[in-house]
């Protein structure tokens, strides 16, 4: 079966000064101590799970969380979305791109 995490694990690795390390059962990539992305398999086994931390692309995350609860969610003030997903059903390369490299970005400043 296709690990659909994979091209979202070696985009991470591609930004500079990218660590990769383990927290819990999820793969996390950090710069330094700060963390911008959890990835690894869904609760129970089921499917996967990836975590980005967001800003200006929270409202997205927001609305997409209304439209499709049982896949994305939106932390309520730590600015960390969590979306679950499938091989049949991955996240949207358009998506994962741009909360991967906004998570990165924040983890830099």
């Amino acid at each position: 079966m296709n690990d659909p995490t994979e091209p979202i694990r070696e985009k991470a690795m591609t930004f500079p000064d990218v660590v990769e390390g383990m927290s819990c059962n999820q793969a996390s990539f950090k710069i330094a101590k700060s963390s911008f992305l959890f990835i690894g398999p869904g609760a129970k086994g089921q499917g996967y799970k990836a975590m980005f931390k967001l800003d200006k692309s929270a409202p997205q995350a927001r609305e997409l969380a209304t439209k499709e609860p049982d896949r994305y969610q939106m932390g309520s003030s730590a600015g960390w979305a969590t979306v679950r997903f499938t091989a049949e059903n991955p996240i949207p390369k358009t998506v994962w791109e741009k909360w991967l490299k906004e998570s990165y970005s924040l983890c830099c400043k």
